[in-house]
């Protein structure tokens, strides 16, 4: 095996972003074999860059390419993250298509197709990560590049009758066909786009995950990511883990904690769940006084609209509940618009007595499993899961809820916070199960193994 090359918008070259998310997945990888990282620097610039800069940190080589002002308008805010991404969350509604934007989205995957090409060996595995590159395949093949590629898109992929909508539709799927092999977070999201793919594309299945379309042989694939399970296991029993527990226990004063952990987007169902929340405490008076909620949702996005919008909105929710509950020594409803690091989730999370997790659509969402792993053991909390979450393909014995329904979600909340001791324990395990089983580690061996492997396979 050559060297791994990785693909996405942001990396971890900065150290602190290494302690979660993809940056688990591959750096022992790019590290084992003198892997590259290419992705956006982070920086802004006027004029177009004339070249990367490049960076080595333990034996993994990052290449780093600025954006300038109109690539990060058009290529980032516009075109990716507001038509790409409401669309790949079922919300037509809130997409601005733009002919412009695209073109720019158009350049960027092929400067950094460019980029990358120019630095690949023989031999050498190249995985594209998220909805940012859905070009790259196409791009690298324009550019010379005939090794293989995978691609694993981190958000959901909408049905045919959604992804329809898209102006680009048909540029995006031939695009993506380029790829060696495609990785979904559920079955869901593969259907969908194996769906489309057979039924506007003239595509063909091969059997055995292999599909034909636009002339090319793809394989299409369900790969759920996992997280670091033992590490962050780990996370919740260190000081500051603990240290995190106490401050939030000298508030709770032995009230039952309520946590949900967000980021502030409008597919992660935040309106829907306060509503829901407050319906609780209308609906069930013994909750008074004896349960807190805390939601924890840093800003997202912050100089897009929606998102402006969705904090109002939230800001008014939780005012309605703390304003018609709230006494002296008693607010129900806490909401946190500023992030925690690792250890202290991690500690807010092993004294909950319940973890809600509803987005309204999620690719797969990583919380609720971290939620499982932080855990005592001898005392779990129950997960509450939406079932518009990639997770609950996986999670079958989390309470499984449609988000969209505020009353039946409160009284969900109220049956964790009720359920008994030993029904708790017998669901955590069978979750922990499946998460400890199914870690960053699986994921990442079985979608490489399977990249790996087309090497071999003629195309």
């Amino acid at each position: 095996m050559g060297r791994l090359i990785a693909i996405s918008n942001r990396t971890a070259a900065d150290r602190g972003a290494r302690a979660g998310g993809l940056a688990v997945a591959v750096w022992e990888s790019l590290k084992s074999t003198g892997g590259v990282w290419f992705g956006w620097s982070g920086d802004i610039v006027e004029q177009p860059p004339q070249c990367a800069r490049t960076l080595k940190d333990d034996g993994v080589e990052f290449v780093l390419t600025d954006l300038t002002a109109d690539e990060h308008e058009q290529f980032y805010l516009q075109y990716a993250n507001s038509v790409l991404w409401p669309v790949f969350h079922y919300r037509l509604d809130l997409a601005t298509f733009s002919s412009e934007a695209f073109q720019v989205y158009t350049d960027v995957n092929q400067r950094i197709a460019d980029l990358v090409t120019d630095r690949l060996c023989s031999g050498d595995t190249v995985w594209v990560h998220d909805y940012h590159f859905l070009l790259m395949g196409q791009a690298m093949r324009q550019s010379g590049w005939n090794g293989s590629i995978g691609f694993f898109l981190h958000i959901p992929f909408p049905p045919p009758e959604v992804f329809r909508a898209l102006p680009e539709h048909q540029e995006i799927a031939r695009a993506m066909c380029d790829y060696s092999i495609i990785g979904f977070q559920s079955d869901q999201d593969r259907c969908n786009f194996t769906r489309y793919l057979l039924e506007d594309c003239h595509g063909m299945t091969c059997g055995g995950g292999i599909y034909e379309a636009f002339g090319t042989t793809i394989k299409i694939e369900t790969y759920p990511i996992g997280i670091d399970a033992t590490g962050f296991a780990d996370a919740a029993k260190t000081e500051t883990a603990q240290d995190a527990a106490d401050r939030i226990g000298r508030f709770l004063g032995g009230r039952k904690l309520v946590i949900g952990v967000d980021r502030m987007d409008y597919s992660k169902g935040l309106p829907e769940r306060f509503k829901a929340v407050g319906q609780l405490f209308d609906e069930y008076p013994e909750t008074h006084g004896r349960v807190s909620v805390t939601q924890i949702a840093p800003p997202s996005r912050s100089k897009v609209d929606g998102y402006r919008e969705l904090r109002q909105t939230l800001d008014g929710l939780a005012g309605r509940i703390n304003g018609d509950y709230g006494d002296l020594d008693w607010i129900p409803l806490r909401y946190l618009a500023r992030s925690y690091d690792r250890e202290e989730l991690a500690g807010l999370f092993r004294i909950a007595r319940v973890g809600l997790v509803t987005p309204l659509r999620d690719g797969m969402n990583l919380v609720c499993k971290e939620f499982i792993m932080a855990q005592d053991e001898s005392d779990p909390g129950v997960l509450v899961l939406s079932e518009f979450a990639g997770a609950a393909e996986q999670l079958k014995d989390a309470l499984l809820v449609n988000p969209h329904d505020t009353r039946n979600l409160a009284h969900v909340i109220h049956t964790a916070l009720t359920m008994p001791l030993d029904e708790r324990v017998h669901r955590w395990r069978a979750l922990r199960s499946i998460v400890a089983e199914q870690d960053i580690t699986w994921w990442r061996k079985t979608f490489l193994d399977d990249l790996n492997a087309l090497k071999f396979t003629p195309v």
